[in-house]
């Protein structure tokens, strides 16, 4: 199972869940893509095997991932204070991979029923449910 997980800024939605998923011991394959150099860097130093960087990596790994993780703001254009672009979007939304979004309630998205859940529990819940899909394959 391939799991690309793609992150902006500086990383650390991304970098936390690469490193959960090292540490409970997925064995798949394992792409980060960072919408700048800091992100992609963050999420390589917590375990991923391969990373790149910029609109044209997500676009071409988007079609070869069986899961794609992330913030939720990276199927809104424009979001992450403007990293995502509207092609970034279009390539991981219409991927057939299942997307894992965490609920940031930012990027002037809210997601109702999230209120009482720490980002920190929004990775775990993405986590378990990327695990539970590779014991699934």
């Amino acid at each position: 199972m391939r799991v690309l997980v793609v992150d902006g800024q500086g990383g650390k939605i991304g970098k936390t869940v690469i490193e959960k998923l090292v540490a409970a011991g997925y064995t798949g394959e394992l792409v980060a893509v960072g919408t700048n150099a800091m992100a992609t860097a963050a999420m390589l130093r917590a375990g991923a095997r391969q990373g790149a960087t910029g609109e044209n990596p997500v676009v071409v790994n988007a079609a070869e991932a069986d899961v794609i993780v992330g913030p939720i703001g990276i199927v809104s254009a424009n979001a992450l204070w403007g990293e995502i672009t509207p092609q970034m979007v279009l390539a991981i939304s219409q991927s057939k991979a299942q997307k894992v979004l965490i609920p940031v309630n930012q990027c002037r998205i809210a997601v109702v029923g999230t209120e009482g859940m720490s980002i920190g529990d929004c990775v775990d819940k993405a986590v378990e449910y990327v695990l539970q899909m590779q014991a699934k394959d």
